[in-house]
């Protein structure tokens, strides 16, 4: 936790780690989301209180348009993983992987706790990830989505000393 100049120690939010699925035959995914956010005001530029989630017709009559803070950035990846989870059970398909869940709320800070949260689970709750799938990124347009295939700090390499 971090301690403020006057020696104040403030808890941080809990990390939430879930799970779905503990199918032997198939790969699990674990999905890493935020739903924290970086301050905002309206008089920032917004048409819309950033902090109440509006929804607005789209062009299409079955298009809604969501504007608040963090819609974007990351709670809607979010939600749309979820959604993913949720239409699968109602539909009651059989999931293809297993799902871990890992959603944190201090990413916007530098994701305090969360490199101790994972050097302590590494051999429980990650122990059989087979991908991790990072779903914090944005879309470029509305028809041009953004594939992300590397993350600042990742560094995958094989030494061999002689």
């Amino acid at each position: 936790s971090p301690q403020l100049p006057d020696g104040q120690v403030l808890p941080l939010p809990p990390v939430v780690l879930g799970e779905l699925g503990k199918d032997p035959q198939n790969p699990t995914v674990c999905f890493y989301g935020h739903v924290d956010v970086q301050p905002a005001k309206k008089e920032d530029g917004w048409d819309t209180e950033p902090y109440t989630l509006t929804e607005i017709d789209g062009v299409h009559l079955l298009i809604r348009n969501l504007y608040g803070r963090g819609a974007t950035d990351n709670k809607g990846p979010v939600l749309a993983w979820i959604n993913a989870v949720e239409t699968f059970r109602a539909l009651k398909l059989a999931m293809p992987v297993n799902f871990k869940f890992v959603i944190e709320g201090m990413e916007e800070a530098g994701s305090l706790g969360l490199e101790k949260l994972l050097e302590e689970e590494n051999q429980s709750f990650f122990s059989d990830v087979d991908y991790i799938v990072i779903s914090d990124n944005l879309w470029l347009s509305n028809k041009k989505p953004a594939l992300t295939y590397g993350s600042r700090g990742n560094a995958c390499f094989f030494v061999e000393v002689k």
